[in-house]
């Protein structure tokens, strides 16, 4: 049958509107996290707990980890990382346990297949628990009151909170070479970064990465006032020993290759600090 142009055009709008009402492909998502490359492109066979990818975390984190609990958190720089090491891994989805800083760092915690807490590489850790290839270069910052500044020299005159067991701590006390006194250690950043809201330190050491989000996080009430520079880099802590370690190495090393590692520090580190951390000025030890 022949159409007239009406028709025609009735017709040529109809095969238009179904086109564009066919459903894209969805992305895939673990959380809030779109995840990239193949799912189970590089399978894991010996998973710490069957049937599942375990994550571990010391909370809180913001910006690495957006929330205050395991179940409330659906994304975060590490919290997608995890997400896209499961996904490649052959998981559609993790669980994540919330861990003491000290026990995770001293191989403590156990049934896990990673932990991922802004960890630094260190050799005295290595001792007791493995560590994956680097994702993440990290120095340590000066993170004090906005209506209390400090500087490179009057730092080692104030008094100065740092977390149990971190290169932070460890910084302030074998470089800085500060009092004992004028030192405050505490069990978990949460803690150090209250006292230095209610004024019972005067500054809080420890990442550049973790400062400036605690800066944004207290919408300027907090300032990062400089940082030392060490060479410090990230990793994830594997149990010692375990069977997928290098199989997860190959999952973290295809992250950074492809650029996915790139994308999540654009998204959740570099947009949100809103400064270069490179630009945060160096004090001299």
């Amino acid at each position: 049958m022949k159409l007239d142009k009406r028709s025609f055009l009735a017709a040529a709008a109809l095969a238009a509107l179904a086109l564009f009402s066919v459903p894209a492909a969805a992305a895939n998502m673990i959380g809030n996290c779109e995840v990239s490359g193949e799912k189970g492109s590089i399978p894991i066979t010996s998973p710490a707990k069957a049937g599942q990818f375990t994550v571990e975390v010391s909370l809180p984190a913001p910006i690495w980890w957006n929330g205050d609990t395991p179940e409330s958190i659906k994304d975060g720089m590490e919290y997608c990382l995890a997400a896209e090491i499961a996904w490649r891994a052959g998981y559609d989805k993790f669980e994540l346990i919330n861990v003491g800083w000290d026990p995770l760092v001293t191989g403590q915690t156990t049934d896990f297949d990673l932990a991922l807490s802004e960890i630094s590489i260190t050799n005295e850790r290595k001792e007791v628990v493995d560590f994956s290839i680097p994702y993440f270069n990290s120095d340590i910052g000066v993170l004090a009151r906005a209506d209390t500044p400090v500087d490179e020299k009057t730092i080692k005159e104030k008094t100065v909170g740092v977390q149990q067991a971190t290169t932070g701590a460890a910084f302030v006390s074998d470089v800085l070479k500060m009092p004992a006194n004028l030192v405050q250690v505490y069990p978990d950043q949460g803690d150090m970064f209250t006292a230095l809201a209610a004024g019972q330190i005067d500054a809080a050491i420890t990442d550049t990465s973790i400062v400036l989000a605690e800066e944004v996080k207290t919408n300027g009430k907090h300032v990062v006032a400089g940082q030392y520079k060490t060479g410090e880099t990230y990793g994830a802590i594997y149990p010692k020993g375990g069977a997928n370690n290098a199989t997860l190495d190959k999952i973290i090393k295809s992250i950074i290759d492809d650029g996915t590692m790139s994308k999540l520090g654009g998204k959740y580190l570099a947009a949100v600090w809103g400064k270069d951390p490179a630009k945060v000025p160096y004090f001299n030890p």
